[in-house]
């Protein structure tokens, strides 16, 4: 009696252990793709985030210094200033560095964020007096970055910047 009841416990184990082989690999598979994926992240953090490294772009245009751009701006940058000229991230960094204009001020202001999964796109006013050529100028533009977010946080891909005409009515 005790050898039947081990041979009928034996093959139920021998047709059941390819079912608990089975739903180990569903489970491992399962732990793979939450582990191989990143997460989305809060969407009101990933915001303020972006909000945050447009006004640190901002301060860095103010002061001439490339160092953020270097860090925020992915290699493959593409950019279009708002005359029209197509630029890449060294050309940027080279334009904001460059001692031929002194910013007397520049801002960030009307700030705007819409994330769709990895990528984000921030649109902005800029506001900027400079002297160029002894003279003193100023100007608004609006401009459009589009983010990607990577391992290594948040990196500018893309960059346009358009020249408002001086009779349009901005809060800044």
């Amino acid at each position: 009696m005790i050898k039947t009841r081990a041979m009928v416990a034996l093959a139920i184990a021998l047709v059941l252990a390819p079912s608990w082989q089975a739903q180990q690999t569903w489970r491992d598979a399962c732990i793979q793709r939450c582990v191989g994926q990143p997460t989305l992240g809060d969407p009101d953090v990933q915001r303020q985030e972006i909000i945050s490294l447009e006004r640190e772009a901002a301060r860095a245009i103010q002061l001439g210094n490339g160092t953020f751009f270097h860090r925020v701006y992915g290699d493959d940058f593409t950019g279009t200033l708002s005359h029209g000229q197509q630029i890449d991230k060294e050309q940027w960094i080279e334009t904001i560095e460059t001692p031929l204009v002194k910013r007397e001020s520049f801002s960030v202001s009307d700030i705007k964020v819409q994330i769709f999964q990895d990528t984000a796109v921030a649109t902005c006013l800029w506001s900027t007096r400079f002297i160029r050529n002894g003279q003193h100028l100023s100007s608004q533009l609006r401009a459009i970055h589009v983010y990607v977010n990577t391992p290594n946080g948040w990196h500018v891909v893309s960059g346009q910047t358009t020249n408002l005409p001086p009779d349009v009515q901005q809060v800044l």
